[in-house]
């Protein structure tokens, strides 16, 4: 990445706060080489298209030499998680995953984690009593995703501070630019540490099978594959909750119209959140895919082995397919959005962030009576993928029962 290219404008720190503007201008030429010979892609139905195109792969080794390979930690030891394989490995691996987590081998899967779920909602509220000031971050959308995808893998929820360093470090390698936050060695690190950490908890479950889709896995999966899967898991199935938890928070924070009409209409829920998701995207872009041949698209070619960007949160406010696309609007109609992504890498665990975000986002402005922001724009992550504030301090008058 060269210096005042535009990719290094949207990974800079400086514009973590509204990457909004660059994302217009961006859009200004739908498929935009930079000087390094990555491919930008930030309109609509260009993203879309190359998301479903079998001709653009998720295993970065396919790219040219010289080149970034963003979330390809080295030296960790383990396959590469399933999210960054192609047919017919990535269609193996997320099939078999899949077995017990949803539909149709396992239906009931997830609604029978909603009790706890909503459990442990209540309890991180009622820590808000008595409190005049709260982080939503670190109080309440953070631990409760954690908890989350505790229960789904069969993780202890004690244990969750030997893996946060190593999520962080993780969620840094797919980052195109991380920084002081990390970098492909030390994410190598933690993806060692971490899948060493989980390998002897799968050879517990193999031996004495529990609750989880660990224990479900483990027969079905070679030890490398459900390790790489499982650090995958635990990471993907926190850190992208987070941010839309928090991002949905500080978004009716700043519409008090909206909010009001949401605190006395509780069926608003459904398309609110999904216009969060279209409006502020967990996941900004996908840096981590390589045309496989030569693609023409909008009139531009990207060569065989070049780095792909594609700009999902740019391309959900792209006004040749939203109307008023910068205006947050949960009444908007035909909202196909990119939040979760498309194509056959459509995000694994979007059934459970959705189902985290209905049972947090209502209860969460059913009984806590707002102030108001304490800092607007608040601190973000360093992390220009995974964008969401770091921190969202807020002042709260009350708590109801």
């Amino acid at each position: 990445m060269m210096p005042g290219t535009i990719s290094a404008q949207i990974t800079d720190y400086a514009h973590r706060a509204d990457p909004y503007p660059l994302y217009a201008e961006l859009r200004e030429q739908p498929v935009r080489r930079e000087d390094d010979g990555t491919y930008l892609v930030s309109t609509y139905y260009e993203v879309r298209s190359l998301a479903n195109d079998p001709r653009l792969s998720n295993d970065t080794s396919n790219r040219a030499t010289g080149y970034a390979r963003p979330g390809q930690p080295v030296e960790a030891g383990l396959p590469p998680s399933f999210i960054f394989t192609d047919p017919p490995a990535h269609d193996r691996l997320r099939d078999t995953i899949n077995r017990p987590f949803g539909p149709p081998h396992s239906p009931r899967f997830l609604d029978g984690l909603r009790a706890d779920l909503a459990k442990a909602v209540t309890e991180l509220l009622d820590a808000f009593d008595g409190k005049d000031r709260v982080d939503i971050v670190e109080d309440f959308s953070y631990p409760l995703p954690v908890t989350a995808i505790c229960k789904v893998l069969g993780v202890p929820r004690e244990d969750e501070p030997r893996f946060h360093a190593w999520a962080n470090a993780l969620a840094s390698s797919i980052d195109p630019h991380p920084g002081d936050d990390g970098g492909p060695e030390k994410a190598g690190r933690a993806r060692q540490e971490m899948g060493a950490y989980l390998a002897g908890l799968i050879e517990t479950k193999r031996r004495h099978p529990g609750p989880g889709m660990l224990s479900a896995l483990a027969p079905d999966m070679t030890p490398a594959d459900l390790e790489a899967t499982a650090v995958l898991l635990l990471v993907a199935g926190h850190e992208t909750t987070v941010n839309a938890i928090t991002n949905t928070t500080l978004t009716l924070l700043r519409h008090p119209d909206v909010l009001q009409r949401f605190q006395k209409d509780p069926e608003l829920a459904v398309p609110l959140i999904e216009e969060v998701l279209r409006y502020e995207p967990p996941v900004q872009f996908v840096p981590w895919t390589t045309a496989l041949a030569d693609i023409e698209i909008a009139g531009t070619t990207i060569p065989q082995g070049s780095p792909v960007w594609l700009m999902l949160a740019a391309a959900n406010r792209d006004p040749q397919r939203f109307k008023d696309p910068d205006r947050f609007d949960p009444d908007r109609k035909d909202n196909e959005h990119l939040g979760f992504y498309t194509g056959i890498h459509y995000c694994f665990g979007a059934p459970l962030a959705r189902m985290e975000l209905h049972l947090a986002v209502p209860e969460l402005f059913h009984r806590v009576t707002f102030s108001g922001l304490l800092e607007d724009p608040p601190p973000y992550r360093a992390n220009a993928v995974l964008r969401g504030p770091r921190h969202l301090p807020v002042a709260i008058e009350g708590l109801t029962a």
